[in-house]
């Protein structure tokens, strides 16, 4: 298995002002990078986290949900205590609208597919599976965005939000995200989608993305006035440069 320890690292130089995409008197919306955990660790080496950075600019900051550490997109915070409440009632409501997108193996036609089994954690809290007797409610549709020779561009919309949801159920799709070895993610390769492929002698081949491919790409919720508000986050350069390789080489 291919050794990404070493790739998984958060810019050296990151701001929080420039990941805002949206902020108004009640939110900021951010694009969250790869990399970085949206809460502390409990880690020796005390990385950044999304909280702590959101923390240096503002007093009363709070996440209103999380992203894993791997997986970039949108990420809705609350400037105050009212914000905050709004937001967590449209979570436990699932009235909060999410989209991502994820590059996942094999070819599939998902045609809003939905997956409806649940989930539990496992006793070491770093990885879920399907428990149909003791797990908790869990629901995934899926669109197939495009397909390209080997690998599927899908969007994915969590009905629910646990753990690691979108990806053990598109494991039970057979369709496991790239770079996902948890659930069964093969590693994406040049070599793999690009004909006439040459490497050059004594160099080792790293995987196009260095990162579980997902990517949380769309929020939509009710501000404080009733309003619907969406948001959209770009992809982050290894996402970008992933699926820019995938459309170049599919024909």
């Amino acid at each position: 298995m291919t050794e990404l320890s070493n790739y998984k690292k958060p810019p050296k130089t990151l701001t929080f002002r420039e990941l805002i995409i949206h902020e108004d008197d009640n939110y900021v919306i951010i694009s969250k990078p790869p990399f970085v955990s949206s809460l502390p660790e409990r880690t020796k080496d005390k990385a950044i986290s999304i909280q702590q950075m959101a923390k240096e600019e503002y007093d009363d900051i709070q996440l209103c949900h999380r992203l894993d550490k791997e997986t970039s997109g949108a990420l809705v915070l609350a400037k105050n205590s009212e914000a905050y409440r709004n937001m967590a009632i449209q979570f436990e409501d699932r009235q909060v609208k999410k989209e991502y997108h994820a590059v996942v193996n094999g070819v599939h036609d998902l045609d809003s597919i939905s997956v409806f089994l649940p989930i539990s954690v496992l006793k070491d809290g770093t990885a879920v599976r399907i428990d149909k007797t003791a797990g908790k409610l869990a629901e995934t549709i899926f669109f197939t965005e495009k397909s390209f020779q080997k690998h599927t561009l899908v969007r994915c919309y969590p009905i629910t939000g646990r753990m690691h949801q979108i990806r053990v159920h598109l494991q039970c799709l057979n369709a496991p995200i790239v770079c996902d070895p948890t659930y069964g993610g093969d590693f994406i390769y040049l070599s793999q989608i690009k004909r006439k492929f040459n490497l050059k002698m004594d160099t080792e081949e790293l995987p196009l993305i260095k990162r579980v491919a997902l990517h949380a790409h769309k929020i939509a919720f009710r501000d404080l006035t009733g309003s619907v508000v969406e948001f959209t986050a770009p992809y982050p350069k290894d996402f970008e440069a992933l699926v820019k390789q995938l459309n170049k080489h599919s024909s």
